[in-house]
């Protein structure tokens, strides 16, 4: 039996709860000073900047030493461009297909910046094959494999950083955290995420649309279904379809639910959930929120979550701001606030809104990856994929809200919601901004999703069967996220 059938009948077998092997890699045999070997899987957006992480820690023993997309196109031009930059004496592979790369017992860790249907199965799967994983964000697609991607790590002793660099930003944000934490700026009343990034029409295609012919289509669809593309790119335009992105709460927003729920200390989903929004301003191809409000009702403190997608106004190019935030996060406390406007800093406000505190400072997200794999201490990684689940399921409930909504009028929205603290003023500004946009919330009717009630140790939601079924996609064989054990 080759080689390739082996690890694919291995991994069916996991989905069933079946034994599998798992495959020693050459890192197993390695002193801490040798060379890692990484892999950067899917590398036409977000892979760019993981091989340049990698590339940069060439003196420090780091070799990229294969590339894998389903697009020949982009395959070929990277590995062109690695050459040319001078990657070593060995030249790096490449693939088309993550199997075969997870084969290579040469393969040390991976770094994975696929679509996200596909970031949990390619997580897992490298994990089984003994290999360490640096995991974009949403670590997930769904609240569920996000879950198998925790029990993976720990079942297989791996090493699983995520892409929330915002982590690594020890001496700024994480400063920052500490502080209120310790209450200086008294009890935390709020935590609000911001994700205030443009986001224009993506069109509308008529009819099915060509898949390039560099692609292999059916694996880039992999677990999610293989319907025929009809939006105008199949490049980053996913991220606003349900079969394969989050919206925005899950692409950008993501890094910002993450600093909220840090400022909170907060170890699990929330007890309660539900979200209000729609994608208004234009009528396109897209599916998901390009206007949208998370309420999640934790106990000590809410955390709400804004995104919007439109600018400050109908003719305006720039976008709104709260507090000095766009893309940020706001923490109001009984003595003043803490604004995040940035990755890598936070400034603190009295109750006057007087500067009082400021915290910059941020290390290299890759290189702590690195640094976690050579020492073989989860606790040395700034981002551990506990983390990056909790954070992307809280995006993930939040968006299960809204789908499962129905459209209201402005004034019965106020009325089921104006008992949660804050949620009333956060409503009030936006529909003052879809105004400034021409949208009449009378007309163009925001959705409403129910309030869910959700139990965070089993990661269920209580009495509702229809969110439930959202909390896990129905796989496409043969790519199935298995049940770990």
């Amino acid at each position: 039996m080759s080689s390739r059938r082996r690890f694919i009948q291995q991994s069916v077998a996991a989905t069933t709860g079946g034994v599998f092997y798992i495959a020693k890699t050459s890192w197993a045999q390695k002193s801490p000073g040798d060379t890692i070997n990484m892999a950067v899987i899917g590398f036409h957006g977000r892979g760019g900047s993981h091989i340049s992480g990698y590339k940069a820690q060439a003196k420090e023993g780091v070799r990229i030493a294969a590339l894998c997309d389903v697009d020949r196109a982009v395959l070929d031009k990277g590995l062109a461009g690695l050459d040319k930059d001078g990657g070593g004496k060995l030249k790096a592979a490449g693939y088309t297909d993550m199997r075969k790369l997870f084969e290579n017992k040469d393969i040390d860790a991976v770094s994975i910046a696929t679509p996200n249907h596909w970031h949990s199965l390619a997580a897992i799967w490298a994990m089984q094959a003994g290999k360490d994983v640096y995991v974009e964000k949403p670590v997930s697609h769904n609240v569920w494999e996000g879950r198998q991607m925790v029990k993976a790590a720990r079942r297989y002793g791996k090493i699983v950083q995520t892409g929330t660099q915002s982590r690594s930003s020890r001496e700024g944000i994480f400063a920052a955290v500490k502080w209120v934490q310790a209450g200086n700026l008294g009890k935390v009343l709020l935590s609000r995420g911001l994700c205030y990034k443009r986001r224009d029409s993506i069109g509308k295609a008529e009819g099915v649309q060509p898949v390039p012919d560099t692609i292999d289509y059916d694996l880039w669809c992999g677990p999610a279904p293989k319907k025929d593309l009809t939006r105008k790119k199949l490049h980053y335009d996913w991220h606003w379809t349900w079969d394969y992105g989050n919206g925005d709460l899950g692409n950008q927003g993501i890094h910002q639910m993450d600093i909220a729920r840090w400022f909170l200390g907060e170890m699990a989903l929330s007890p309660r959930v539900w979200s209000v929004g729609g994608r208004l301003g234009y009528e396109d191809d897209g599916e998901t929120a390009n206007t949208q409000i998370v309420f999640h009702d934790y106990e000590k403190a809410p955390l709400i979550f804004e995104v919007r997608g439109l600018p400050q106004g109908k003719s305006a190019k720039d976008m709104d701001k709260l507090k000095g935030a766009g893309v940020g996060v706001i923490v109001e406390c009984e003595g003043g606030y803490v604004v995040v406007p940035a990755y890598t800093g936070a400034i603190a406000y009295d109750k006057e809104g007087k500067q009082i505190q400021e915290w910059k400072g941020a290390e290299d997200h890759f290189k702590n990856f690195i640094t976690a794999c050579r020492s073989r201490r989860v606790e040395d990684l700034n981002a551990d994929i506990l983390e990056g689940h909790l954070s992307s399921a809280l995006c993930h409930t939040g968006n299960i809200s809204y789908r499962l909504g129905a459209k209201e009028k402005p004034d019965a929205i106020l009325e089921k919601i104006k008992g949660d603290r804050f949620a009333a003023e956060s409503f009030a500004r936006m529909k003052e901004h879809l105004a400034k946009n021409e949208v009449d919330v009378t007309k163009d009717m925001l959705t409403l999703g129910p309030a869910l009630k959700f139990d965070p140790e089993k990661e269920r939601f209580i009495d509702s069967e229809a969110a439930n079924a959202l909390v896990k996609d129905k796989y496409r064989e043969p790519f199935v996220v298995p049940e770990i054990a």
